[in-house]
């Protein structure tokens, strides 16, 4: 598969904005590096309106994907077999929740639950983290220089 077929099936849905311009640059770097990965912030939200707010953003096509201390960890080369075999039939969209966590629908109507790790991270160094491993689990199927 190459480079830009994963990409253009990858989208990241973060509730918030970054706080902090370190991690903004942090992020737009790898974005960059990415061209055609979609990142769209929406409006902070509370955990009643959170599912509601997030649901018009999905595809009947789409994987969910959401991120959560509950979810499965991965090893940035298993990240890469997922990633290349996920986006052969489907687009990903990556969810990253408010401060309150993932709701409790959202997560049961997710087809993936992911962590990043078992330790607890704030929103802004979630997304830092994630478009870091999404380009590195690029890097790992098209070969690239990147992972060592």
């Amino acid at each position: 598969m190459t480079t830009s077929a994963i990409q253009r099936k990858i989208k990241i849905l973060a509730v918030g904005k970054v706080k902090h311009p370190w991690i903004q640059a942090g992020i737009q770097e790898y974005v960059k590096r990415i061209p055609g990965l979609t990142v769209q912030e929406l409006k902070d939200s509370n955990r009643r309106t959170e599912y509601s707010e997030i649901l018009p953003h999905l595809k009947t096509h789409d994987r969910l994907i959401v991120l959560t201390e509950r979810g499965h960890t991965k090893t940035s080369e298993d990240f890469a077999d997922f990633l290349s075999q996920e986006t052969l039939n489907h687009s990903l969209v990556f969810v990253i929740g408010s401060s309150d966590g993932i709701t409790p629908e959202l997560e049961r109507s997710a087809h993936v639950r992911l962590a990043l790790s078992p330790m607890t991270f704030t929103h802004d160094v979630a997304r830092l983290l994630l478009v870091e491993q999404l380009y590195r689990g690029i890097s790992i199927v098209t070969n690239g220089n990147y992972h060592k």
